[in-house]
């Protein structure tokens, strides 16, 4: 069993390595992919949003939005961060299990028998099954929450929820694509069968998602505010 699992994790490296050098090569279309995906998830997501903003009631407790009820300040950023790192990590997660269910659990399945190579047939399809309730429970709880946030600030606000969503959207696009980033790169490997890059893609995706969610938290703290404020006719 222990020479088994060192042959996998081998095969692992070996793909991740390769992986790694062939992108270097072509890094432009490999990104390319990434992005127009993750981009469209998040404009869809947006979508998703204004639908639900408009069908949930808002709430009547005055809101906090740093840099317009109060000052900005650096520390408003790290509950951004914190919510985003969260989600950050569910998606890259989902992309490593892709990458143990479609490139690691056939490899170490066909060195067993019996019981424990059903058990790793099964704990591959669990894997993939796993990532698709992942990416469901993800788009599912990101439409709820931002859409109740949008439908509470704009009724405070006394704006449209379309005028809203145009107003976040110098942070908000930034942000969305960068989180679904890996479940970008999951859906495009999955497609192609090339389950052997995911553990690479997951930690690229990461490494750019990381910057991107500090930019777009910046915006959202120091420009966002200055924006409501100019759109509002009650600020």
């Amino acid at each position: 069993m222990s020479a088994t699992n060192q042959n996998v994790f081998s095969h692992g490296m070996r793909d991740t390595r390769e992986t790694l050098d062939a992108w270097s090569r072509h890094r432009w279309q490999v990104l390319r992919a990434w992005l127009a995906l993750s981009l469209a998830i998040a404009l869809a997501l947006l979508a998703a949003v204004w639908v639900v903003a408009g069908l949930l009631t808002p709430d009547l407790t005055p809101i906090h939005l740093p840099g317009l009820t109060s000052p900005p300040e650096p520390a408003d950023l790290l509950p951004i961060l914190w919510r985003n790192s969260l989600v950050l990590a569910l998606h890259g997660t989902a992309c490593i299990a892709g990458f143990i269910a479609g490139a690691s659990m056939p490899i170490a399945a066909a060195q067993r028998s019996g019981l424990s190579r059903w058990i790793h047939v099964k704990a591959g399809e669990l894997a993939i099954l796993f990532v698709c309730a992942v990416t469901l429970f993800s788009l599912g709880t990101q439409a709820l929450y931002l859409g109740f946030q949008g439908s509470t600030i704009a009724f405070q606000l006394d704006l449209p929820i379309g005028t809203l969503l145009l107003s976040v959207l110098p942070h908000a696009l930034l942000e969305l694509t960068a989180l679904f980033l890996p479940l970008a790169a999951w859906l495009i490997a999955s497609r192609r069968g090339e389950w052997n890059q995911l553990l690479a893609a997951t930690l690229v995706t990461v490494l750019i998602a990381i910057p991107a969610l500090v930019v777009a938290a910046t915006i959202k703290v120091y420009v966002w505010p200055h924006i409501l404020e100019a759109l509002s006719p009650v600020v």
